[in-house]
């Protein structure tokens, strides 16, 4: 079938919306037709190939949408369910049986792969030419969006379709970086580095886990202002103060129980390693080119009893933490609609240029009705 998709041609080129060939699902697969997608972070870090994933190339990984097909092997949903979309794995591996798919063992082949891992193919391609797709399992910058049963959530009829994309991503590494892995006891202290969607996902998370001092970092004051709406105790301008370390320090008595990075600046994972107390713990999220080094000085991290570790997608199991997301939501403890600024689908670059001058916190692109 034909279909309009937004196509990177050429590292850091733009996304040109084209007509392009989406074959039909194979037997484990489903084909969504996309009412909304979020733009995030990791698709201009693609473009721009830090991450290699193959050009051209149809980028997008936070899309939401209706079933319309399904593979003869697919069980868990059907056509007319409303499903997100997040990121795909192996089901198969250690950490997928052990429920920790974000770190399955072939994450890298099934997200960045720009083909299928079982055959190498990809299901778009434009006259005869192929075109890299399944990018996290979707490629959902396109009116229609091969998924399988694997990586689509089903979701309820009574939030707003178009809002739940980013839940497939960004959202969820935020909050799941807080509350899946960090998870902080009740009354101890945050920082979190970065006031993006991601940033702000894991401020309304560390108010849901009862955090009594949280401190968000940014450089943008805007974000700064919503951050502050969205539970942060403390905001903090690194143009606006001598020493960021020793800000934060002087706010929290010493220095936070955990810190969250997630711009992917290895300076400010550095900053925010030192900002922590002793036993503290740092979550790195931001993710900078392949190959970049941060410096720690390895004494304070054993006389100070420091943990720092990564974490991908919020280790997240989607389909139980997105719903578990959605149903905070509705109580009104997780207002993420309060991130999100709506696009055409033509109007893609705005997006992209907005999201990255820090003007919008995370674009989401209307694909079609609901």
């Amino acid at each position: 079938m034909q279909i309009d998709a937004a196509v990177v041609r050429e590292e850091g080129g733009a996304f040109e919306i084209e007509s392009v060939d989406l074959e039909e699902p194979q037997a484990d697969e489903v084909l969504v037709r996309v009412v909304g997608a979020g733009v995030c972070h990791t698709d201009m870090i693609v473009r721009d190939q830090m991450y290699p994933t193959p050009l051209p190339a149809v980028l997008g990984h936070e899309g939401s949408g209706v079933v319309e097909q399904v593979g003869a092997d697919v069980t868990g949903v059907e056509p007319g369910d409303r499903v997100v979309m997040s990121f795909d794995f192996d089901h198969t591996c250690t950490s997928c049986r052990d429920g920790h798919p974000a770190y399955c063992e072939d994450f890298f082949a099934y997200n960045f792969g720009g083909s299928r891992p079982k055959d190498g193919t990809s299901p778009l391609s434009k006259e005869g030419d192929e075109i890299s797709g399944r990018f996290f399992g979707q490629s959902s910058f396109a009116t229609y969006a091969i998924a399988t049963e694997r990586n689509v959530v089903p979701v309820d009829d009574d939030v707003p379709l178009e809002l739940l994309g980013p839940l497939g991503c960004g959202i969820q590494t935020g909050a799941g970086g807080v509350i899946n892995t960090l998870d902080p006891q009740a009354g101890s202290s945050i920082a979190v580095f970065g006031a993006g969607s991601v940033g702000l996902s894991a401020v309304m998370a560390a108010g849901i886990k009862s955090c009594t001092e949280i401190v968000s970092v940014d450089l943008k004051s805007n974000r700064l202002e919503k951050a502050a709406d969205l539970g942060a105790t403390h905001t903090v301008n690194p143009e606006e103060v001598d020493d960021v370390v020793e800000h934060v320090q002087e706010i929290t008595g010493g220095g936070v129980d955990y810190a969250l990075e997630t711009t992917g600046v290895p300076q400010v994972a550095e900053q925010a390693v030192e900002s922590l107390a002793h036993r503290g713990t740092l979550g790195v999220i931001g993710a900078p080119a392949l190959g970049t080094e941060a410096s720690y000085d390895v004494n304070n991290l054993i006389l100070l009893g420091r943990t720092i570790t990564g974490i991908v997608e919020g280790d997240s199991d989607p389909q139980q933490f997105i719903p578990d997301l959605i149903e905070l939501y509705r109580q009104g403890k997780f207002p993420f609609d309060e991130l999100v600024t709506y696009y055409d689908f033509e109007d893609i670059e705005q997006a992209v240029e907005d999201s990255e001058s820090g003007d919008t916190i995370k674009p989401v692109l209307r694909m079609s009705e609901p």
